[in-house]
C-alpha cells in the first residue's frame, strides 16, 4: 500500500494563528463593525492590541456609562449592533446603565468586559465578580469566553443574539488569560436574522380590520427600522389618509410634516394624543407594544373590547398593555413590504379622521414667534430661532426630564432615526448620544438638549467630541433643578420643596475648557446672536458648540 504524504507547507495544512483576542476584533470587523466606545483596562489588553491595526475606529471615552450610552445610541443609528468595551468589577458596574437603556428600548447592543484570570475565579480576586449574577435579568444572553477556540463562534453568537427577535443587549464576558490564548484563525460567518412576515392569514386579518374600522390609527416606534422601511409606510400612510402617532421619544419614522403624522405619544403627552388612544376603532402598532409609558401606566385603551394589532417580532409581547385583537410575528420592513401588497380601497371618513388629528398636531407643533421680546430667556425663543435654521436631515438627541418636552413639540423630525433617545428614562445620555451621531453621521446637524442636572452626569464626554471631531450643537437648559421630579414633588408634597434645587457651574466657560466654543445667555434678546455663533463655530470651525441658556424655573413646554 502506497502512503501519501502531505507537504506541511500547504495551504490546506497551515492555518494562520492569532490570539484569541486578534480573533474577536477580525469577527466584529465581518460583522460591519465601524466603531467600538471603550474605556480601557488591563485585562482586556489584549483585544485593545488587536484594535491597533484593524479598520474599527476605537473611540476612547471618560466613563464607562458615557461609553455604554454611545454605543447604546450607535445600536439605534445602525443597522449593527453598537459595541462598547470597558474593564471587570467597577467599569462593568458603571456601564450597567446602558444596558438598562439597551433593554428596555429594545437597541441591539453587545457590551465586553475584560474579566480576571480564569485560574483566579472564585477567590475574590480585585475586581472579581460574576456577570450571570449582575447581568442576566437585564440582558438577553450573558456569555463568558472561557475557551479561546470558541472566541470568533462566541461573537457571532452574541451579534446574533443582539439583533434577533426583540433586539436588546448582550454581554461578553473576556478572561484576561484566555484572550492570550493563540487559536486557529479561522472566522465564523455572521448568522442569519430571521425577520418574519406576514401570512395570508394576516394580511386577510389586517385588510378586514381596516376595511370595517372608521377611525383606525397607527403607532410607530421601536428601533428595527430602516430608512426604506420608513418611507415605505409613510408613502402607503399618505396614499390611504391614514394618520399616525409616534411613540414616546422615537418621532421621525412619519416625517414631521407629513400629513399623515399626528404626534408624539408618552408621558407628557398633550390632550390630543390622550384623546385618541381611546377614539380610534382600531390601533395598529408598528414595532412596538402599548406598554406602560403608551398606555399611562396601564390606564388608557385596558378595555378588552377595543381593538388592538400589534406588529413585533418578538411573540412574547414582552411589556405589552391591554386588549390584543391580532399578532403579527414581523419586523417592521417586511411587514411594509407585505402591506403596501395589500387591495385595500381608502374611505372618505379616514381622510376627514386624519385632517382633524393633523390640524391639532400642526397648531400644536409650531413654533411662537422668532421675535425675541423681553425678559429672561425663553427654551420656546430658543426652539423657534433653532427650527428655522435646521437643514431637512438635522438630528436630535436627548435623555430624560422636562427640557426634552420643548424637541418633542418643535424638533422637525424628518426620518427615521432622526430622534435619538433613552426612552427608560435615563439621565445624562444626551451628550453621550450626541456624540455618537455626529461621529455616524459628520455631516449632519446633531442638537441635542440637555437639562442642567442630567448635563452633569456625562458632560465629560464633551472631551471625547473634542478628541475624535464630533461637532454637536448642545444646548443646556439650565432651571436650576430637577425638574421632573419638582412637578411629581409639587403634585404630591405641595409647598414642600426637598432635595431638587440645583446651583451650576458656568457651562459655556465648561465647553470652552473642553476645547469647544460656549456662551451663557440670560435673557431673550440674546438668543438670536448666541445661536448664529454658535452654528458658525460648528461649520466654520469644526468643533463641538454648548449654549447655556439661563431660564425661569416651572415653565414648560406644555
Amino acid at each position: 500500500m502506497t502512503q501519501t504524504t502531505t507537504d506541511p507547507a500547504s495551504p490546506a495544512q497551515t492555518t494562520a494563528r492569532k490570539s484569541a483576542g486578534h480573533v474577536i476584533v477580525d469577527t466584529l470587523v465581518a460583522h460591519g463593525v465601524e466603531r467600538t466606545y471603550v474605556v480601557p483596562g488591563e485585562s482586556y489588553l489584549d483585544v485593545l492590541d488587536g484594535l491597533h491595526e484593524s479598520s474599527i475606529e476605537t473611540v476612547v471615552c471618560r466613563h464607562e456609562g458615557g461609553a455604554a450610552y454611545m454605543a447604546e445610541a450607535d445600536g439605534k443609528m445602525n443597522p449593527v449592533p453598537g459595541v462598547a468595551m470597558v474593564t471587570r468589577g467597577p467599569g462593568a458596574a458603571n456601564a450597567h446603565v446602558g444596558l438598562h437603556t439597551s433593554w428596555q428600548d429594545s437597541t441591539p447592543m453587545v457590551l465586553f468586559v475584560g474579566l480576571i484570570p480564569f485560574e483566579h475565579r472564585d477567590k475574590e480576586a480585585f475586581q472579581e465578580f460574576d456577570p450571570h449574577a449582575w447581568f442576566d435579568s437585564g440582558a438577553k444572553r450573558v456569555m463568558v469566553l472561557d475557551h479561546a477556540e470558541r472566541a470568533s463562534e462566541i461573537v457571532a453568537e452574541a451579534m446574533f443574539a443582539a439583533s434577533s427577535g426583540r433586539p436588546g443587549p448582550v454581554v461578553v464576558g473576556l478572561p484576561e488569560d484566555i484572550i492570550r490564548v493563540e487559536i486557529d484563525a479561522d472566522l465564523h460567518p455572521p448568522i442569519p436574522v430571521a425577520h418574519g412576515g406576514m401570512t395570508v392569514n394576516d394580511w386577510k386579518a389586517l385588510r378586514d380590520g381596516l376595511s370595517g374600522a372608521e377611525k383606525p390609527l397607527f403607532v410607530t416606534g421601536g428601533n428595527d427600522w430602516t430608512c426604506e422601511g420608513a418611507a415605505g409606510l409613510t408613502a402607503w400612510l399618505e396614499e390611504h389618509h391614514l394618520p399616525a402617532a409616534a411613540e414616546w421619544r422615537t418621532e421621525g419614522t412619519v416625517p414631521f410634516d407629513s400629513p399623515s403624522y399626528v404626534g408624539p405619544i408618552g408621558y407628557g403627552r398633550p390632550k390630543l394624543t390622550f384623546e385618541m388612544l381611546e377614539e380610534t376603532d382600531l390601533l395598529v402598532f408598528v414595532g412596538t407594544v402599548p406598554g406602560d409609558v403608551i398606555t399611562d401606566g396601564f390606564l388608557v385603551r385596558q378595555d378588552w373590547n377595543k381593538k388592538n394589532f400589534l406588529v413585533t417580532i418578538d411573540p412574547s409581547l414582552r411589556g405589552r398593555s391591554g386588549p390584543v385583537s391580532y399578532q403579527i410575528v414581523a419586523k417592521p420592513d417586511v411587514f411594509v413590504r407585505d402591506l403596501v401588497r395589500i387591495d385595500l380601497p381608502a374611505k372618505p371618513q379616514w381622510k376627514e379622521w386624519t385632517a382633524r388629528l393633523r390640524a391639532k398636531q400642526v397648531e400644536f407643533s409650531t413654533p411662537v414667534s422668532t421675535e425675541p421680546g423681553e425678559g429672561p430667556a425663553r427654551m420656546d425663543t430658543m426652539m423657534a430661532h433653532l427650527v428655522a435654521s435646521l437643514p431637512t436631515d438635522a438630528m436630535i438627541t436627548f435623555g430624560a426630564g422636562e427640557h426634552t418636552n420643548f424637541a418633542h413639540r418643535y424638533f422637525p423630525t424628518q426620518g427615521y432615526a432622526s430622534m435619538i433617545s433613552a426612552r427608560n428614562g435615563s439621565m445624562g445620555y444626551s451628550v453621550p448620544s450626541a456624540v455618537a451621531a455626529s461621529l455616524r453621521f459628520p455631516g449632519r446637524r446633531v442638537v441635542t438638549i440637555a437639562g442642567d442636572g442630567e448635563f452633569l452626569m456625562n458632560g465629560q464626554e464633551l472631551a471625547t467630541a473634542a478628541q475624535y471631531g464630533a461637532t454637536p450643537l448642545v444646548i443646556v437648559m439650565d432651571n436650576q433643578e430637577y425638574g421632573t421630579i419638582r412637578t411629581h414633588q409639587e403634585r404630591d408634597y405641595p409647598h414642600r420643596i426637598s432635595g431638587t434645587q440645583l446651583k451650576n457651574p458656568d457651562f459655556a466657560l465648561m465647553a470652552q475648557a473642553f476645547g469647544g466654543f460656549g456662551v451663557r445667555v440670560e435673557t431673550n434678546a440674546d438668543i438670536p446672536a448666541a445661536l448664529e455663533a454658535a452654528l458658525k463655530a460648528i461649520d466654520e470651525d469644526g468643533t463641538f458648540a454648548l449654549i447655556h441658556l439661563i431660564v425661569e424655573q416651572r415653565v414648560k413646554a406644555y
